[in-house]
C-alpha cells in the first residue's frame, strides 16, 4: 500500500467529517482516558481521535512514527467504514501504549 505524502493528508476533523456526516459520533471500541500535560482528556468518537492524533505537531509523534501514521490510516478507514471502528481502536491503543499515555 502506499502512503500519500504527509502535506498532503488533511490534519483536522473536518477531512473526516466531509467523507461521512456523523462521523464524529461514530464511536471508537472503547473509550482512552488519559492525561496530557496534566490534563485529563477522554476520547470516545472516531472524529475525536483524529483530531488528537492530528492537532500534536509531527515532532511529538516523531518516536513513534510509524504507529502513529497506522493509526491515523486506520481512522482514515473507519470513517467511511463503520466495520473498520475496532482495528482503529486497536491501532490507536497500541500507539497509546507505546507512547505510555495508557
Amino acid at each position: 500500500m502506499r502512503r500519500r505524502p504527509r502535506s498532503a493528508q488533511l490534519r483536522n476533523r473536518d477531512f473526516l467529517c466531509a467523507r461521512q456526516p456523523g462521523v464524529e459520533l461514530l464511536d471508537v471500541a472503547t473509550t482512552f482516558k488519559l492525561r496530557v500535560n496534566g490534563n485529563p482528556v477522554q476520547i470516545a468518537t472516531i472524529g475525536q481521535a483524529y483530531q488528537f492524533l492530528t492537532t500534536l505537531s509531527s515532532t511529538e509523534w516523531m518516536e513513534f512514527r510509524a504507529l502513529h501514521n497506522d493509526a491515523i490510516d486506520s481512522l482514515e478507514r473507519a470513517a467511511s467504514n463503520a466495520t473498520l471502528a475496532v482495528r482503529a481502536t486497536n491501532a490507536v491503543r497500541a500507539l497509546f501504549v507505546s507512547a505510555k499515555l495508557l
